[in-house]
């Protein structure tokens, strides 16, 4: 992945001046795939602006945003990239400009194509998709197409007060900063023996992850779940509500048939009984900021992590519960 000449060059005095924290966190190789790396986001939610934010924060060579929608007052809640008098004019382009200001050095592109006609090769040229606000259908067909170009794959959604991220990294080898406690000897003067003590050394490993296609992780047995896993469910009672409806349930739509009719579908299914019941009527319409914070900042956490090849990323579904204002790591389908 990131497979591009950039990433043998050296940064410039401005990049290593700019980028000097990063690069004492996480190395100079891991800044320079960084900087080498080219990124699709779908959707310019409160969600996508996080996400959005801190991977050009972080250095990336270019982010292009992917949205056919237009701007709604829905979006003065969460979407900070936008300003007020945006309103009605195309999410993706009302985004540029702020977003472009976080960081001159990331190349930062509008596209206001809807996400279905687009060819397998357009999401072949990028080396990180990360899809919000897509249907299962879409969802399916972005990770097969990355899955053959070889490209890191990314889904997540908020609904209101919580939501998940997913992962798919293929094959994917990272580096990871271990602490080891060793023992050493001491010469001691005046004494006829070495003194024993311990001390720590940070020990760099390699390791290999293997995940799996976002389908695999869509209605997976229940004793491959976790206790208390209601915000599992709730993702795919709000996926199969997009599915049907082709969007999410409105402020306005409270407590809906259609909402109810869903729910009940994989309630049965599933055989949860009353245990999501306190979910589906609470807070499920747009999307609060704080949660935009918390998920998009752990979805661009796990982006970089990608990119870079430092650290262990999660494998692979990652949900965040209103309930405890906790996040929780599942690994599915494996």
């Amino acid at each position: 992945m990131v497979e591009d000449k950039r990433n043998n060059e050296e940064l410039t005095d401005a990049e290593a001046e700019l980028y000097d924290r990063q690069i004492r966190l996480w190395g100079l190789e891991s800044q320079k795939r960084l900087r080498a790396a080219k990124i699709l986001l779908i959707g310019l939610d409160g969600f996508g602006a996080e996400i959005a934010k801190n991977i050009i924060l972080a250095g990336v060579n270019a982010i292009t945003f992917l949205d056919h929608r237009n701007v709604t007052d829905l979006d003065r809640c969460s979407q900070f990239f936008v300003p007020k008098e945006d309103i009605g004019k195309s999410k993706a382009e009302a985004s540029l400009a702020r977003a472009q200001n976080l960081n001159p050095m990331v190349n930062v592109n509008a596209d206001t194509d809807k996400v279905d006609d687009k060819s397998d090769e357009y999401f072949g040229q990028f080396d990180v998709v990360c899809a919000t606000h897509c249907t299962i259908t879409q969802l399916k067909r972005i990770n097969r197409i990355c899955r053959e170009h070889k490209v890191k794959f990314f889904a997540g959604d908020i609904w209101g007060s919580f939501g998940y991220t997913f992962a798919d990294l293929l094959d994917h080898e990272y580096a990871e900063d271990v602490v080891q406690t060793r023992k050493v000897q001491i010469p001691e003067s005046g004494e006829p023996m070495a003194q024993e003590k311990f001390e720590s050394i940070t020990v760099t490993e390699k390791h290999t992850d293997t995940f799996v296609p976002f389908e695999l992780i869509l209605y997976v047995p229940k004793s491959s779940l976790p206790k208390e896993s209601e915000i599992y469910y709730m993702m795919l009672i709000m996926l199969s509500y997009r599915e049907k409806y082709g969007d999410d349930p409105q402020p306005n739509e409270r407590g809906s048939d259609n909402l109810k009719n869903v729910a009940s579908l994989i309630i049965e299914k599933c055989e949860l009984g009353d245990a999501v019941n306190h979910l589906i009527e609470g807070d499920l319409y747009g999307q609060i900021s704080p949660v935009c914070a918390i998920v998009g900042g752990v979805t661009a956490q796990e982006i970089i992590k990608a990119v870079s090849q430092k650290g262990a990323p999660h494998n692979n579904l990652f949900v965040f519960n209103p309930d405890t204002l906790c996040g929780k790591i599942l690994k599915l389908g494996h």
